[in-house]
């Protein structure tokens, strides 16, 4: 087994700040993809008073074996109240930035696209001027779905591959690299204006070579926006990490994407798919679009 360097210790938080957060969190009865999926910067988010809002769940219709997030309880019907209260938790904490994003609901017909819609909505009533970011699931394909989401125009719209397409059958054995990555290409056809993200996970066994073929086929596909991290295995029941990557790959993925077109490349073992997720205004700033009205 790889044994975790260095380079991957992160600073402790100030547990008071942090506590806030999750305090408001629990008040408002909202969970957060930093503490369902166990991410290695909830500290450093939450101290610096941010959260990924994780709509839906906490339970998944899907049992990827490197999430922590729970697939063995049964999925509940919608909260028609939790946009609300994500809402209100935008507003409470001051958010320029918010990301949304969600467990596979492969259960409902639309995958939950209209909770994404609803949550979209209801921000823009308290909270006009906060930017918004959506991270979603493939929703089983359901184009007419996608089209919805983008219809109540979110700033970035982020889908993540994951992985390379070898590894899917391990890694994601109930989703499609095909199909992900068509996502986004329509995402472009239906909505120009959306800035377009997507992320993978490295140290599962792919080569460098099978990481440059994504970034092109992601570029190709038009996505503007991408993060790349090391995985990190969550408990003993997870997919084991078979490499730890050293920063200075990173980097290197980092020049190559930016030559590729990437107008933004986040490359590092600790970067994760809303890790800093608020510089995307800065580039929405250089590369500005025009919303229809």
């Amino acid at each position: 087994m790889a044994v975790k360097p260095d380079w991957l210790r992160v600073k402790a938080p100030q547990w008071e700040r942090v506590g806030n957060v999750k305090s408001l969190l629990r008040d408002l009865e909202l969970n957060t993809v930093c503490e369902e999926a166990s991410c290695p910067n909830i500290g450093e988010c939450f101290n610096a008073g941010t959260a990924t809002f994780l709509i839906m769940g906490p339970a998944c219709t899907r049992a990827c074996p490197y999430c922590d997030i729970d697939f063995e309880k049964k999925p509940k019907a919608l909260d028609p109240a939790e946009p609300v209260r994500l809402a209100e938790a935008v507003r409470r904490m001051g958010l320029n930035h918010v990301v949304i994003t969600a467990v596979n609901r492969d259960d409902l017909p639309d995958g939950g696209a209209s909770q994404f819609v609803r949550c979209i909505e209801e921000i823009r009533q308290v909270s006009a001027k906060t930017t918004i970011e959506v991270l979603i699931p493939d929703l089983c394909g359901n184009w007419d779905a996608l089209a919805d989401i983008l219809l109540a125009r979110p700033e970035v719209l982020n889908h993540n591959t994951e992985t390379v397409p070898r590894l899917y059958r391990r890694v994601r054995p109930q989703a499609n690299y095909e199909q992900s990555v068509e996502l986004l290409r329509r995402c472009r056809e239906l909505a120009p204006w959306v800035y377009t993200k997507s992320g993978i996970m490295v140290g599962l066994g792919e080569t460098d070579e099978e990481v440059r073929q994504v970034m092109a086929d992601l570029r190709a596909a038009d996505c503007d926006i991408l993060t790349i991290g090391q995985y990190l295995q969550p408990g003993a029941k997870h997919l084991n990490v078979q490499t730890f990557i050293p920063p200075e790959q990173f980097d290197q993925w980092r020049v190559a994407g930016e030559a590729m077109g990437f107008l933004q490349v986040v490359s590092s073992p600790l970067t994760r798919s809303s890790y800093h997720a608020e510089q995307v205004q800065t580039l929405m700033k250089q590369y500005p679009r025009t919303v229809p009205a």
